[in-house]
């Protein structure tokens, strides 16, 4: 199938959720859903007021981790054990920044920043667990640190994978450091917005000049996170219905049709769809459900439901990819799309099995909302979640970089 008509069929109608997610705190989230799906056609607003902490976390998540934990209580305390054994969140963490980072060519540096975002993250998630000042005083100092330096990515193509990944993941450290003393704030938002944003815009815009999906999904996914953090964390509502809009409708690889191109109704009983990058490898692929799981996770706690949307397409890509992952096997189409600059035909013919079984930590955020939250049948990805708990993050998972494409701990975070 052409790449320029996407399969977007779906067999359920989409389940649309406007009021906000209030989580007050205690060991259990209210869900209020509103709307209606006629209104599911256009995306929605951004809300009028935007809800802090509302990127990965929210105040119930947080609280619900700290009584947990405290009271010793598992896969909480396993999650907690993870990151507290972790190097990278560790109070005596030093921020190496860097005025300008490259990826991709001559000279890159890029591992510097993963490995400081996150140090800056895995502080902040202990500070807001367990309230030690010595791990919020360390992730604000990497924070302020990297907003008094940096001013410039580059490199070749994958400089743009370096404004997505990073952007998205550093915009959750300083939302969680929200209001802490001595926090510059409004200096690490500037960086974002000057920094960040301007390559996340363009390469939506432009896709590096290339053909529109010459690009595999995940760098979609990563920019559009990154410009949706962004929105957030600056209360920037026309970012964030850029980020929701592309979703749904945008016309690179990662908007929702194309991300998810063909739909396999009631195999053995679910309902499954191909992911993008299926054809292509193992890695990229569960890669993918981090990136998308992050996209929704925000939107979710922003009161917008991008995980039920178009009959919960990314669910059934999760179970999908899942299922291949645990060893079992699917159905697959052949893919088909325009690459380069002059969209000359690429197919893939068979799923790639290259790098099946990898570990990576995004599974419990999934299952935590489809088998949790919505008390949905998400057997694949209940599997998946369990078999590699409890979940750790950057560092546990190699030293490269596809061990740092996702922040992980979400064990800690959203188990319920």
């Amino acid at each position: 199938m052409s790449r320029t008509n996407p399969h977007t069929s779906s067999d359920h109608p989409e389940v649309s959720r406007r009021s906000l997610l209030r989580t007050a705190g205690g060991l259990t989230a209210a869900l209020a859903v509103g709307g209606s799906a006629a209104a599911a056609t256009t995306a929605a607003a951004a809300p009028a007021t935007f809800t802090h902490p509302g990127m990965l976390h929210n105040w119930g998540d947080i609280n619900r981790a700290k009584v947990r934990v405290a009271a010793g209580d598992d896969p909480w305390l396993s999650g907690w054990n993870r990151l507290t054994a972790n190097s990278h969140s560790q109070s005596t963490w030093t921020a190496r920044p860097q005025a300008t980072i490259i990826r991709g060519g001559t000279g890159e540096n890029y591992g510097l920043l993963y490995n400081d975002i996150a140090a800056a993250y895995q502080n902040a998630l202990r500070w807001n667990v367990a309230g030690t000042a010595a791990h919020g005083d360390c992730a604000v100092r990497i924070l302020n640190a990297w907003s008094s330096t940096l001013t410039s990515i580059t490199g070749n193509a994958d400089r743009y994978l370096a404004a997505g990944l990073y952007g998205w993941q550093f915009a959750q450290a300083a939302e969680l450091m929200r209001g802490y003393a001595g926090f510059d704030l409004n200096r690490f938002k500037t960086m974002m917005l000057n920094v960040f944003y301007p390559l996340n815009n363009r390469f939506l815009l432009e896709h590096n000049d290339a053909c529109i999906t010459n690009y595999w999904a995940n760098w979609d996914l990563c920019n559009m996170a990154s410009i949706m953090a962004i929105g957030i964390l600056c209360d920037d509502g026309a970012k964030y219905d850029q980020a929701v809009n592309y979703f749904k409708n945008g016309g690179g690889n990662g908007s929702i049709g194309r991300a998810v191109p063909f739909l396999y109704p009631n195999v053995e009983g679910y309902d499954l769809g191909q992911w993008q990058e299926s054809g292509r490898d193992q890695g990229h692929t569960v890669m993918g459900m981090g990136q998308m799981g992050a996209l929704c996770e925000m939107a979710w706690n922003q009161g917008t439901d991008l995980y039920s949307y178009d009959g919960r397409r990314f669910m059934k890509a999760a179970q999908y990819v899942a299922k291949y992952n645990l060893g079992m096997n699917v159905p697959y189409t052949t893919y088909t799309w325009g690459s380069g600059q002059s969209c000359s035909q690429q197919s893939q013919t068979v799923i790639g099995s290259g790098s099946r079984g990898q570990v990576r930590p995004v599974w419990a955020m999934l299952h935590y909302h489809y088998g949790r939250r919505l008390l949905l049948d998400d057997k694949y990805i209940a599997q998946m979640c369990f078999s590699v708990a409890p979940e750790g993050g950057g560092g546990d998972y190699g030293s490269t970089s596809g061990g740092y494409d996702q922040l992980g701990f979400g064990t800690l975070m959203y188990a319920k």
